[in-house]
């Protein structure tokens, strides 16, 4: 089974910048797409941004301009740089792997970010 474990989250001013890691604990083979999902209190899961195994991304529209997403293959780890953090953007974050070549989705258990002043 893949394992998904999240780090970086925290309280930060808004405004301020941080930035989220996730690393499997094997090596992941396959065709896979990673990304990052949030949960802001009292609402559903959202996609924040993913990427590819070809290295193509996607963003919510709520965080476009603002957030990067990358991957290190060779570490199995997913990472997301959020600037210009609002309120709006406290949520609990999470890891996703989604394999391209057959279904399976797996998630890390997630961390919590949280911007306020």
């Amino acid at each position: 089974q893949v394992q998904l474990v999240e780090s970086g989250g925290g309280l930060v001013q808004p405004g301020g910048s941080l930035r989220l890691s996730c690393a499997s604990s094997g090596k992941i083979f396959g065709f896979v797409t990673m990304g990052w999902y949030r949960q802001p209190p009292g609402k559903q899961r959202e996609l924040v941004a993913s990427i590819t195994s070809g290295g193509s991304t996607n963003y919510a529209d709520s965080v476009k301009g603002r957030c990067t997403i990358w991957r290190d293959n060779a570490k199995d780890s997913v990472y997301l740089q959020m600037n210009s953090l609002k309120a709006e953007d406290t949520a609990v974050y999470y890891c996703s792997l989604r394999r391209e070549y057959a279904y399976a989705e797996f998630w890390g258990q997630g961390t919590q970010v949280t911007v306020s002043t």
